[in-house]
């Protein structure tokens, strides 16, 4: 992923690479929303964003290390939640973040 300057992309004319980023966190918050629906309710809220990398590695940021083991204990669940929306992940990395 190339990083872009905020400036960069506030300038006029940058229009498209700011529309292509707000996409682009609308899919990650969408596709978050749609793997916690997938969890246990007392899960569910500790799945803070995902995203998917290089096309078949579906990434989990959790609120802690014993909850990200849980989301270890759960990618079986998260992967055939992400295959029904149509997401081919074929692996699962979970790693620790803090809340937003």
């Amino acid at each position: 992923m190339t990083i872009v300057r905020l400036d960069k992309l506030l300038q006029s004319g940058s229009g498209d690479r700011l529309a292509k980023l707000v996409e682009r966190a609308r899919n990650m918050g969408d596709l978050a929303q749609i793997l916690r629906s997938s969890l246990p309710d007392d899960a569910a809220p500790h799945l803070l964003a995902a995203n998917m990398r290089d096309e078949r590695e579906l990434v989990l940021i959790c609120s802690s290390s014993p909850w990200a083991a849980r989301m270890r204990f759960e990618s079986e669940t998260l992967l055939k939640a992400a295959r029904k929306v149509g997401i081919d992940a074929k692996t699962c990395s979970v790693k620790v973040g803090k809340p937003f």
